[in-house]
C-alpha cells in the first residue's frame, strides 16, 4: 500500500521549547587533599590506593556583567560561578591483593566560566565524563588512635555548559508523511505428517 501524499500541506504552528543561549564544552581539574583513616591494617599492607567520584547537582552563585570586543563588536557577556560538589570514595588494595572501601567525602569546589547568560536563563551542568586518581598517598603510623592516608587525589570533569531560555515560536510547518509499507510476501508452510507409533499402532493381526 502506498502512502497518501501530503506534500504541499502546511501549517502555522506556535511551539514551546528552549533557546540555547550560549553552550560550551570544557575540561575542569580539580585537586583535592584528603585525609582517611585505616582501622585494620599496616602500612606496609597497604598496595594501592584508588578511588571513584560521583557528581552531584551544579548550582549558579553568581554571574556578573562584563564588556567584551568580539569581531570589533561590542558585547555583554557574563561571568558566571558554578558551585559543583562531588563525593569521592577511596579504595585500598593491600599487599594480599584484597580491596577494600576506606572512605567516603564530599568536596565542593568553584569555577567560573564567560558565557551568554543574562538574568532569566538557566545555566545547566551536564557531565559528559568523570574520573579520579590518586597523584600521591602516604601512610601515616600514629602514636595514639588508627593509620591515616594522606592523600594527593586529582578529580577531572569533561563538561557541556548551556545557558537557556524557555521561549514559544512561530512556524510555518510541513506536515510529517508516513513511510511506506516493507513488502512482506510471506511463505505457506507445506503440509507436514505428524510422527507415527507403528510399534504401537495400527497393530497386524495374526
Amino acid at each position: 500500500m502506498q502512502a497518501k501524499s501530503l506534500s504541499g500541506g502546511q501549517e502555522t504552528l506556535c511551539i514551546n521549547t528552549t533557546k540555547v543561549y550560549d553552550w560550551i564544552v570544557n575540561e575542569a581539574t580539580f585537586d583535592i587533599p584528603m585525609c582517611v583513616d585505616l582501622d585494620d591494617a599496616d602500612c606496609n599492607d597497604v598496595e594501592t590506593v584508588s578511588c571513584e567520584v560521583e557528581p552531584r547537582k551544579a548550582v549558579v552563585l553568581d554571574r556578573q556583567d562584563r564588556e567584551f570586543i568580539i569581531d570589533g563588536e561590542p558585547i555583554t557577556l557574563q561571568l558566571v560561578t558554578i558551585q559543583k560538589t562531588f563525593e569521592v570514595t577511596v579504595f585500598v588494595t593491600k599487599t594480599n591483593g584484597k580491596a577494600c572501601q576506606v572512605d567516603s567525602q564530599t568536596f565542593t569546589r568553584c569555577e567560573q566560566v564567560i558565557l551568554c547568560a543574562p538574568d532569566g536563563t538557566k545555566v545547566k551542568v551536564d557531565y559528559t565524563d568523570v574520573d579520579c586518581f590518586v597523584c600521591v598517598f602516604e601512610c601515616k603510623c600514629n602514636d595514639e588512635g588508627p593509620l591515616s592516608l594522606d592523600l594527593g587525589v586529582t578529580v577531572r570533569l569533561c563538561q557541556s555548559i548551556q545557558s537557556t531560555f524557555p521561549v514559544t515560536l512561530r512556524i510555518d510547518a510541513d506536515f510529517c508523511q508516513p513511510r511506506d509499507i516493507l513488502p512482506f510476501n510471506p511463505t505457506c508452510p507445506a503440509p507436514v505428517i505428524p510422527l507415527q507409533c507403528p510399534v504401537l499402532f495400527p497393530t497386524t493381526d495374526e
